[in-house]
């Protein structure tokens, strides 16, 4: 394997490139701007104070466009997406009302579905017999504070053992408004995941039978897997040795 050379006196390393579809350091979007590819941050974390700790400080991440598929999917996920808009025809929601956008990537389909139509899409996955996705994988959350009126996102996996294969749903709320409907009357097994999700994110799942902590005490201030959470707000020690926040660390950019 060849070493490549040193950097030269008084030149600055290459920088290198990432790609990320959100982060609390960039541009903050609107409406279609969502659609465009905006200018990068700088670093792992967008330290824009002490350095960044990380190592990455040259790290040069872009949010991508947002990703929209058209049919034909390929594979499978054509029968996926034809037998949902039929199952919802028949419950009187057309396709496009309840999904507002359909991706392919990584091998997996993801319907971006609606808050609102949300219990009504995943009741038609499990009951209707073209579909049958009775196993109910989890619910997890994401949090993309730039972008605007979609800030907060939970995730979810679905399995047909009948016909063996996976979809995958995506639904998105605002800061301001951080409510989505509980799935717990169509999949029981979405209890104790809504609960996590909602300890670490703050999503207020509507309807859920006791949506209290699951991990943190039950006095826990705020939801620490938020971007905006504050790092290193909590003291740590572990057998003596302090661990200092962030903003105290050394910097190695």
């Amino acid at each position: 394997m060849t070493t490549p050379p040193a950097d030269r006196p008084g030149q600055e390393p290459p920088v290198e490139e990432a790609e990320a579809e959100n982060s609390p350091n960039l541009p903050a979007l609107r409406g279609e701007e969502r659609l465009a590819e905006p200018v990068a941050r700088t670093g792992m974390f967008g330290v824009t104070s002490t350095g960044d700790t990380s190592g990455y400080g040259r790290l040069q991440v872009h949010r991508p466009p947002l990703r929209t598929a058209e049919p034909p999917y390929g594979g499978y996920f054509d029968v996926i997406a034809q037998g949902l808009g039929s199952a919802l025809e028949s419950a009187g929601l057309d396709f496009p009302t309840a999904v507002e956008r359909v991706t392919v990537d990584y091998g997996e389909l993801t319907f971006y579905v609606r808050r609102e139509h949300l219990v009504a899409v995943m009741d038609r996955l499990l009951h209707d017999p073209a579909l049958r996705f009775e196993i109910f994988s989890g619910v997890s959350g994401v949090h993309y504070p730039a972008d605007l009126g979609h800030e907060l996102r939970a995730v979810y996996h679905l399995l047909s053992i009948t016909h063996n294969r996976r979809v995958r749903l995506e639904v998105s709320a605002p800061d301001a408004d951080p409510h989505i409907p509980s799935v717990t009357d169509v999949y029981p097994a979405a209890n104790w995941h809504e609960r996590e999700t909602w300890d670490f994110f703050g999503i207020v799942f509507d309807g859920h039978p006791a949506l209290t902590r699951i991990e943190m005490p039950d006095d826990w201030p705020g939801h620490p897997q938020r971007k905006d959470y504050p790092l290193g707000g909590i003291p740590v020690e572990y057998r003596g040795t302090k661990v200092p926040p962030p903003d105290e660390r050394r910097s190695y950019s």
